[in-house]
């Protein structure tokens, strides 16, 4: 057994590291079981703005399961359902998230590791990422829960692709394909990320709920409701709102407090 998943709270950001470097940040049941856990109580903080999602170091953001618990509590059909719970209900954890969340990738993001990312909102990649899904490799499949982020994501093609071939390709060709948001020199990674949260951050909170809201009830594709269309015009009853068309007149930066 060995993994960690490491929450860290600065002000109005969360970050959440996978920290397993030894096996480029593999993830154990234990520590899907913590990163559910992680998300879905973050998720509940209404202070927060933004959370970051990330590997220990700079050689990996995730490469999935660790495969060595794979002979001891992934061997069968029921194991593998056992098992599949707690990474499906992270991975579901981090998509259903009301706060914004960036999956901030050096490195290998691969497997369950890209999976996870492709729950995240923005995906700013430095340009040494490598990202794929090997999992024929294993003699695996993807189950519907774990495939669904990948297909919503990059589409059926890019999909199938990655699945079939199970080759791992450069930041580049991420972007190109649609994987990623972002793909940032190494040098100048971590102020990038930084400069991103920063605007987040900066943005009136419950505009960003809202956005994530609307955004995934579009994508399921049924028509709005009456009163679904209306809560598009609720943000005008927010003390944000005045806050943020006064503070454009007046010229000094908005302070947002959520309300």
């Amino acid at each position: 057994m060995s993994g960690n998943i490491i929450v860290e709270r600065d002000e109005y950001v969360a970050t959440i590291t996978i920290d397993n470097p030894s096996k480029r940040n593999a993830m154990g049941r234990a520590m899907w079981e913590a990163m559910g856990d992680a998300m879905l109580t973050l998720s509940s903080e209404a202070n927060l703005r933004c959370i970051v999602l990330r590997g220990a170091g700079t050689e990996a953001f995730g490469s999935g399961a660790d495969i060595d618990e794979f002979e001891t509590i992934r061997s069968s059909k029921e194991q593998g359902i056992a098992f599949g719970r707690h990474g499906h209900r992270a991975m579901h954890a981090v998509r259903d998230c009301p706060i914004p969340t960036v999956a901030a990738i050096r490195g290998v993001c691969v497997g369950g590791g890209l999976e996870l990312a492709a729950g995240c909102d923005f995906r700013i990649t430095s340009d040494d990422g490598r990202f794929g899904v090997p999992i024929a490799r294993l003699g695996a499949v993807l189950a519907y829960p774990e495939l669904e982020a990948l297909v919503r994501l990059a589409g059926p093609q890019v999909a199938l692709e990655l699945l079939l071939e199970g080759r791992v390709i450069g930041a580049e060709e991420a972007y190109v394909k649609g994987i990623v948001t972002r793909v940032v020199p190494c040098a100048q990674y971590d102020q990038e990320l930084e400069k991103t949260v920063a605007r987040i951050v900066a943005g009136a909170p419950l505009s960003a709920r809202w956005h994530k809201k609307f955004v995934a009830r579009l994508r399921q594709g049924a028509p709005l409701t009456a009163e679904e269309e209306l809560e598009g015009y609720d943000c005008y009853d927010t003390e944000d709102f005045m806050e943020g068309y006064r503070s454009f007149l007046t010229k000094p930066p908005p302070q947002f407090k959520g309300k």
